[in-house]
């Protein structure tokens, strides 16, 4: 199902190009076509802007999820104490990676170390789920860190993953589920972060079931290439790209 605030977030903005989905590449004439295809599936009225006012800080989408994170997962999971945070929370105030202040305490006193290792691991995922520590320890377990990017561009796909390696490489005890949200209506964008060794667990999309109808009608119709349909197909085998829905069950599951 798609995202019970997908409707709020999503809408038409005006560009040099007239009004255009706020999801939209208005370069790539595809991107258009399928974004504006989702807001039409959605019911969202033409001819008005609607949806936020700044997509791009992806703000909006943060706190949306985390809003709808805090109220779901005590629905399949009460016994568990959530705590659902919007950045700037780091990982070093996590159980699994507390040790990161010590390194970057002797990184900033020691130019070889700062040269060696950099300071790229100070991460601060967009939105975090933690859950109570070890009783030996006042810190809390990072169960969850969510990657929020409104649309997928190749310089996000490339921080997602670099962000990810760092917490897979730098942690300690189990890895956190890492996963991203998004809104991006192009299946190709969406396929190249699907795509990969691990980096990520999966990409939650807010308007799933909308995007699956059009890109399948448009691609029926030839108004969209083959490969785009292809792409979307490719991203549903792999599993990576699931709804908005299956997020917080699967974060209260495991």
């Amino acid at each position: 199902m798609d995202a019970p605030f997908a409707n709020a977030l999503l809408g038409w903005k005006t560009s040099k190009k007239g009004l255009v989905p706020n999801t939209a590449d208005t370069d790539n004439a595809a991107s258009v076509e399928i974004a504006a295809g989702v807001l039409d599936v959605l019911s969202v009225p033409r001819g008005v802007p609607t949806g936020v006012v700044d997509p791009k800080s992806g703000r909006p989408l943060e706190r949306a999820v985390a809003d709808h994170l805090r109220l779901e997962l005590p629905n399949h999971d009460h016994a568990r104490e959530w705590d659902v945070r919007v950045a700037p929370a780091s990982i070093s105030s996590f159980v699994q990676y507390s040790h990161l202040n010590e390194v970057d305490r002797l990184v900033k006193t020691n130019p070889e170390l700062r040269i060696t290792l950099g300071r790229d691991y100070r991460i601060k995922p967009d939105v975090t789920v933690g859950l109570p520590g070890r009783t030996d320890s006042n810190l809390p377990f990072l169960h969850a860190a969510v990657s929020c990017k409104w649309t997928i561009r190749s310089d996000r796909v490339q921080n997602i993953r670099h962000e990810n390696n760092q917490m897979i490489r730098h942690r300690r005890e189990r890895l956190p589920h890492l996963v991203t949200v998004t809104a991006e209506p192009l299946p190709s964008r969406l396929a190249a972060i699907a795509r990969g060794t691990g980096e990520v667990d999966a990409v939650y999309h807010i308007a799933y079931d909308a995007l699956d109808q059009v890109v399948r009608e448009l691609a029926s119709d030839g108004r969209i290439k083959p490969d785009q349909l292809d792409a979307w197909k490719e991203c549903m085998g792999l599993g990576r790209v699931r709804p908005f829905s299956d997020l917080a069950p699967t974060l209260a599951r495991w």
